[in-house]
């Protein structure tokens, strides 16, 4: 009788411990892979011409695209900072770049509350956010900005080891080694964080020339001459001006400098001298010609970046194509955004910062096997502090109630609109004057119209009818026929502005 009762509470116990772990198991794994300065424009799924994104795509047409994701505050670490946290910069600590702003990490982070959800959670890539990564199983991160060729990476040992590669390939690579030997377990948090597209857009060798048989069309408000809007005339972030024709177009350069172009091998550096050489002749018949130089540059530098971004979806199709071989790719969700958008020459600018379409929006693309229906497109404001809370709801795990974001999750799982979704959204951007002098300001954009507040060294008011002017170049903020819409939309701004507890814009909107 004795060993009849121990036999059963031994299979009893068994199966339990496999009930747990079934149970476990099914909890579905989250991979997001977080890029930089990557923007809607050079992206096919959101119908660029530029050029073809196929394992992007992929993600998209097995899954859900989102037409109108916002960053509320266009600049790398915040937007890193809002995706851990799911509150805005203001909250958070993290307003800005600067070297002395320095994230909290003892702060609530999704990758905390998932590890609590019993999630084994990875950050492996670009991390910039000054303090090294807390909270995660395990982290393998840039320092700082990071660098495309021979790139330094911070250990959990806290050292500094150089590897020799190209950045895209290497955090592919230790992304998937990672995966190789994960606790299996256990379901997995992991984010990856490429450094593409980042300026100065250094392709690898094997890209070299992708795009040189292409002409690329202007946007047609390249020459935008800034009338009424003082801010965008101020800015100094202009492929005319701004760009280099040494670090960011590549003419000229000392290979043997310490630096980003230092760090080039033997092979390496003769492969971008043999390319950059050809292309430095270009530039010799058109440097004395302002107009020829400055189409010149335009051409340049989107087949540059475009080139870099050629690297980056080839290595999301290998992490894809890892999913698919080991079995994980029907419990996966997987994710694709961008810290923000980017401009591809509109107003004649590249860099990221204003309230401008191109930068406020960014990428986001979402599958989720048997859960999202292939090819699903999402017109609703969804906002980067939703991201946290959406990785938390395919968990199972309730957010806090400190996160400001909400679930987007329902947007793609249920039929039909979402009662009470949100119908506009907050931005509030900080950084000035370095290194582009774009001012401070703050807004509201709704599905129809965009209202900014800059201030600072400008005190000054934009209105854009999205509807009649998408490229937003007629300020219609003195236009007596939208006073009304005006004042709707300073209404609903205050709004935002006490819910999301920005005090210093609430200020700034009580001053006049």
């Amino acid at each position: 009788m004795k060993q009849g009762f121990f036999l059963t509470m031994f299979l009893m116990c068994i199966l339990n411990d496999s009930n747990s772990y079934a149970q476990t198991s099914k909890r579905p794994n989250i991979l997001v892979i977080f890029s930089d300065d990557h923007t809607n424009q050079s992206i096919s799924a959101y119908g660029s011409k530029l050029m073809q994104t196929p394992n992007i795509d992929k993600i998209a047409k097995e899954g859900a695209i989102f037409k109108n994701t916002f960053v509320t505050n266009s600049i790398c670490a915040p937007s890193r900072a809002v995706l851990l946290t799911g509150k805005y910069s203001h909250i958070n600590g993290l307003i800005d770049n600067r070297p002395n702003r320095n994230f909290d990490g003892s702060q609530v982070q999704v990758q905390k509350l998932l590890g609590q959800a019993n999630y084994q959670t990875a950050w492996i890539g670009k991390w910039h956010l000054q303090t090294l990564p807390v909270g995660f199983d395990y982290w393998k991160v840039l320092p700082d900005q990071g660098n495309y060729f021979q790139p330094d990476f911070v250990e959990m040992t806290k050292d500094t080891v150089r590897y020799s590669g190209y950045v895209t390939n290497l955090i592919s690579d230790f992304s998937l080694g990672w995966l190789d030997k994960r606790d299996t377990t256990k379901p997995f948090f992991l984010v990856v964080g490429e450094k593409a597209t980042h300026r100065n857009w250094m392709p690898a060798v094997e890209d070299l020339g992708a795009y040189d048989a292409q002409q690329f069309p202007m946007p047609d408000n390249f020459f935008d001459t800034y009338e009424g809007r003082t801010a965008a005339l101020e800015q100094d972030m202009t492929v005319n001006k701004t760009m280099t024709i040494g670090d960011d177009l590549k003419m000229n350069i000392n290979y043997d400098k310490p630096g980003m172009f230092g760090r080039l091998t033997p092979a390496e550096k003769l492969a971008y001298k043999n390319y950059y050489g050809k292309i430095a002749l270009e530039y010799e018949k058109v440097k004395s010609d302002s107009i020829a130089l400055i189409k010149w540059k335009y051409q340049r530098y989107l087949k540059d970046y475009l080139t870099t971004a050629r690297s980056l979806d080839r290595n999301i199709g290998r992490i894809l194509a890892y999913l698919e071989k080991s079995g994980l790719a029907e419990n996966t969700v997987v994710m694709y955004a961008s810290d923000q958008g980017f401009y591809m020459g509109e107003h004649g600018w590249f860099d990221k910062r204003f309230m401008y379409e191109e930068s406020l929006k960014t990428p986001v693309v979402l599958k989720y096997p048997k859960h999202i229906k292939p090819g699903t497109v999402v017109n609703d404001i969804v906002v980067n502090i939703d991201f946290a809370p959406t990785f938390l709801d395919i968990a199972g795990v309730k957010a806090p109630a400190e996160m400001q974001g909400k679930s987007f999750l329902p947007l793609v799982t249920k039929s039909g609109k979402v009662e009470n979704w949100r119908t506009a959204m907050f931005y509030h951007y900080y950084e000035y004057p370095k290194p582009h002098r774009v001012p401070p300001h703050f807004g509201i954009r709704t599905m129809r119209y965009k209202l900014i507040r800059f201030y600072g060294p400008r005190n000054e008011w934009e209105l854009y009818d999205l509807k009649t002017d998408p490229t937003e170049i007629h300020n219609l903020i003195l236009d007596q026929k939208q006073a009304n819409t005006i004042l709707d939309l300073k209404k609903q701004l205050r709004s935002l502005i006490i819910e999301y507890k920005d005090t210093e814009a609430l200020q700034i909107l009580n001053s006049n």
